[in-house]
């Protein structure tokens, strides 16, 4: 499987304005919810899950400033991964703390597991770039399309039916359903190019 390509740069230096409130909702919308994922495939419920997300948002807001990309020492996802994992080590921690007078012993499992499983973790957190950078470019080329051009898209492409029986549903010709999706993914990869180019 192909990697996902790295941030752009000039979302990296955008973010770094804490007024450019535009680039801010686009950062979040990419990297706030690959961060809740990340959380929840961790153990943590979902409002500790969103608790992270919140915090690894707050920490890179903090640190944006000093990100400074080097090709030859590491990638802003492997960056951005860090930040996350010692986010959720900490809130681990905090929480084992908290839970030590009971006895309870997953807290402490959890934390152990986080810590025990860097290597492969970034590959997990680039795969999840991957799909949401997906699912982002997808909700903002939703709205160029009637939904009939979507559907012929949506459901030929991501849900794999047949484009015979699309067609019949949608009253297309399957020329007709082959031009919608075309046109469809066409726009989903000028979105994603425009995200993700340097």
């Amino acid at each position: 499987m192909a990697l996902p390509p790295e941030t752009r740069a000039s979302l990296l230096l955008r973010i770094q304005d804490p007024e450019d409130v535009e680039a801010w909702n686009e950062f979040q919308g990419l990297y706030r919810p690959l961060v809740y994922r990340l959380g929840r495939s961790r153990g943590l419920q979902d409002a500790d899950a969103h608790e992270l997300a919140q915090d690894v948002m707050i920490a890179v807001a903090g640190a944006i400033d000093r990100w400074e990309p080097d090709q030859q020492r590491s990638k802003f996802r492997t960056w951005l991964y860090r930040v996350a994992r010692n986010t959720l080590i900490n809130q681990l921690a905090k929480q084992n703390r908290r839970d030590r007078a009971t006895g309870d012993t997953d807290v402490q499992r959890l934390l152990l597991q986080v810590t025990a499983r860097d290597d492969g973790q970034t590959l997990e957190l680039q795969q999840e770039l991957r799909r949401q950078t997906f699912l982002w470019a997808a909700a903002q080329a939703r709205r160029s399309y009637k939904p009939a051009t979507w559907e012929a898209f949506w459901q030929t492409c991501v849900e794999g039916r047949a484009i015979a029986e699309v067609a019949n549903q949608l009253e297309m010709t399957p020329g007709a359903v082959y031009v919608c999706r075309s046109r469809v993914m066409a726009k989903l990869r000028q979105l994603v190019e425009q995200v993700t180019s340097e």
